[in-house]
């Protein structure tokens, strides 16, 4: 029964832990760029967009497509960025105990 209780006080740990991480996230920015930064967006660290930059010379009405792929491929990038911070940050939090494949943090 003592190890069932020392068990229990480790999840309670873990799940406070967990908290103050994606607490954390949240308040965390992370920038993506693509088109040799021409196009940056920003995403926080749980991936919702918060701003949109673009250079003033991609603003061609005639070229409107390769402006749209450059977002994209600014999204992907900062969002290639987080998913690396947000690994780190849980290796933290589990103390180096490896996740399932496929298996993300609750958000």
């Amino acid at each position: 029964m003592k190890n069932l209780a020392g068990l229990m006080k480790q999840a309670q740990q873990m799940q406070s832990k967990m908290q103050e991480m994606q607490s954390r996230l949240e308040s965390i920015e992370v920038e993506g760029v693509a088109g040799a930064g021409l196009v940056a967006v920003t995403l926080n660290g749980k991936g919702d967009l918060r701003r949109v930059k673009i250079d003033p010379k991609l603003a061609d009405p005639a070229d409107i497509e390769m402006l749209e792929d450059l977002i994209v491929a600014a999204h992907r990038d900062a969002k290639t960025k987080i998913e690396a911070m947000t690994q780190e940050e849980m290796q933290k939090v589990t103390g180096g105990l490896q996740l399932p494949p496929g298996m993300k943090l609750p958000f």
